[in-house]
Formats: C-alpha cells, sequence, structure tokens
C-alpha cells in the first residue's frame, strides 16, 4: 500500500479527533469516544499514532507577560529581504524566543512575523537591528491594540455543534474551585503550579502519573490542581497540526483598511467566520489584520469578494504563505538557539544580525 505524503490530508474520523482536541487538549479517549461515536481503544490507538510521528502536538498555550509588569504587547512584522538572503534572515529570526510566529510568503522575499516585545518601547529588533541589516530591504511594523480571534481558539469545522458542546470544557459550578490569591497579572502561579505548567508546556497531555515523577509532587495533588486549573480557565492548550492535514493547504494573510466606526463590527465578524485563526486590530494604514485556512483558491476568492463585503473595509491586500517556519508558542527545548553570528563570523560593518 502506497504510504501517505507528510501533507496529505488526514482521515475524518482522525480529523474530528483533532477538532476534539482543540475543544479539550487533555480530553480522555473515553470521553472522546462516547461523544464521536468511536470505541476508546481506537481513540487511543489514533492519538497515540498522531502524536507519535509529531502529526499533532497538543501545548500549553503561554499568556505573554512583559518584563515590567504592564499589559502584554506584540508586534507585527513585515520584511522583505534579498531574494538570495530569505533563510538567512529567516534563520536568525527563528532562533528568537521573542518571535513565536514566522511565515514566508509566495513573493519569495518576503516575511510575516509575531514579535512580543513592550508597548510603546522602542525595541532593539525593529529600530536597530533589522534595519542594520544590510539583507533587509523594507520594514514595516504595527502594535497589536486589540485581539479578536486567536489561534488556539480556533475550531476545524468537522463536528457538529452538539458535539462541540459535549466537548468543550464545562464552566465551574459557583464554589467549585479554590480561590487563588491575585497577583500583579491577576493570579499567583506559586511553586506548584508553576512546576506543573512548565512540564506541561510542551505536552499538554502528559497524565497525572507522568507529571508526578517529573514534578515530585503526590499524584492526588496534582490532579486536584489540574483540575483547579483547568476549571478557572487558566490551563488554555493549543493544538499544533499542519493545516494541510486537515484539507486546508491555503493560508492567506489579510492586511485590510477599515473605517474607524466599522472596525469592531468587522474585526468580530472575522472572528465569527470558520476559516479565520487570527483577527486582531492594530496600528499603522491596515488596522485589521487577519489569517485565514482555505481548502482552495476558490474558496479564497469566494471569502474575499462575499464575506468581506459590507464590513466597511475600503482596502484588502492579501498575502499567500508559502512555507511556515516557526507556529509553535514555545521554542524546541531540544533545539540550540543559534544566531545569524554564530553560525558564521559577522563580516565587518554588516551591523547586528536580526
Amino acid at each position: 500500500m502506497e504510504r501517505a505524503s507528510a501533507d496529505s490530508a488526514l482521515s475524518l474520523t482522525d480529523q474530528r479527533l483533532v477538532a476534539a482536541l482543540q475543544c479539550n487538549g487533555r480530553i480522555t479517549a473515553e470521553h472522546a469516544a462516547q461523544v464521536l461515536g468511536l470505541s476508546p481503544a481506537s481513540v487511543r490507538r489514533r492519538l497515540h499514532a498522531l502524536g507519535a510521528d509529531g502529526t499533532v502536538r497538543v501545548v500549553v498555550s503561554p499568556v505573554a507577560r512583559p518584563r515590567n509588569g504592564g499589559p502584554a504587547g506584540a508586534l507585527f512584522l513585515r520584511i522583505r529581504v534579498l531574494r538570495g538572503k530569505l533563510d538567512t534572515i529567516v534563520a536568525a529570526l527563528a532562533a528568537r524566543e521573542d518571535i513565536p510566529f514566522i511565515d514566508v510568503t509566495t513573493s519569495g522575499d518576503e516575511i510575516f512575523a509575531v514579535a512580543r516585545t513592550e508597548p510603546g518601547s522602542r525595541d532593539p529588533l525593529v529600530f536597530r537591528q533589522l534595519p542594520s541589516t544590510q539583507a533587509v530591504t523594507s520594514l514595516e511594523s504595527a502594535t497589536i491594540l486589540h485581539v479578536f480571534q486567536l489561534t488556539s481558539k480556533w475550531r476545524h469545522q468537522v463536528l457538529t455543534t452538539p458535539e462541540r458542546a459535549a466537548l468543550d470544557l464545562a464552566k465551574p459550578a459557583p464554589g467549585a474551585v479554590d480561590s487563588v490569591s491575585p497577583g500583579p497579572y491577576g493570579v499567583d502561579a506559586d511553586a506548584l503550579e508553576q512546576s506543573l505548567i512548565d512540564a506541561l508546556t510542551s505536552d499538554a497531555r502528559l497524565t497525572a502519573a507522568a507529571l508526578t515523577a517529573r514534578t515530585g509532587h503526590p499524584e492526588s495533588t496534582v490532579r486536584r490542581r489540574i483540575a483547579q486549573l483547568t476549571a478557572q480557565g487558566r490551563l488554555i492548550t493549543q493544538v499544533l497540526v499542519d493545516p494541510r492535514r486537515l484539507g486546508l493547504p491555503i493560508e492567506a494573510k489579510l492586511l485590510l483598511h477599515v473605517a474607524p466606526d466599522h472596525l469592531a463590527a468587522a474585526g468580530q465578524a472575522l472572528a465569527d467566520h470558520p476559516a479565520v485563526h487570527g483577527a486582531f486590530a492594530t496600528s499603522g494604514p491596515s488596522n485589521l489584520h487577519a489569517a485565514a485556512y482555505f481548502p482552495d483558491l476558490t474558496t479564497l476568492y469566494d471569502f474575499l469578494s462575499r464575506d468581506l463585503s459590507g464590513l466597511g473595509i475600503s482596502h484588502v491586500e492579501t498575502a499567500i504563505v508559502s512555507r511556515v517556519v516557526k507556529r509553535t508558542p514555545h521554542p524546541d527545548p531540544g533545539r540550540p538557539a543559534l544566531t545569524v553570528a554564530q553560525r558564521r563570523p559577522a563580516r565587518h560593518g554588516q551591523g547586528e544580525s536580526a
């Protein structure tokens, strides 16, 4: 039998399991089997296979916390480079822990990235390092002002509404969760909680027994605290999967100009659209940024020509992603963070690497 290629679409059953994990990253095989009409043994076997070959990863979605204690901030970066230097700049950006997302578009000389930063700061990457790099021909930066939709909340549309309702995490009953003392970010992460979150960062499906082995805390304590964090909405998981495996090979970045009195409504309309996995109000002339998955170019055209109408959008620029370089909330702990300067000596007068 011919082996499926690494980017071929998963079976419908596997896609539905991925969607179940999007609803609840720590769902048990028994619960998923009951809702999806499968046997627990089959669910365990398929989940193991999807995780073993790296097709699907469930991680803890981080909450960005700035160094100065103020609100978190992030920048959208649009970087154009000399064509022969694209891979060099991409590698340097990918090695940075403050850049969680990097995409290369079909133009062949353009990079889209997100950089974590402090609001209003003169970020060294934007103000000094990238401008002084001769390979960079242009740089646009926009501050994220408001989040309408995050990738961690996007849901693959292969489940029915009742199935999603049965899989989504239930809200805690009043008084069912112990209170946690508020800290500078709303809650205090004590040593136990932080050790559990650290252990779950790269694999949010670790069992209580595995967490006990890693942290040294009693299993009953681990179970209780995990349940508490989940019920309080403070343990947010995210499913990392190549959208091509979900039958969605086209990803488009959208830069939109929206009249101020339509901005909130347009942003919410995008957030509610099943194709959109990211939507943000930003600074700059393109005051609404979005990212969406599509099964083909015809569906993308229909989205642009039909679904965006009536939202007060005066201009749309569409960029199609050709290569996803970095799409993980966390750096790979097994991969050394090499910069361009570390991989080869910088030539005199070229300035700092990205």
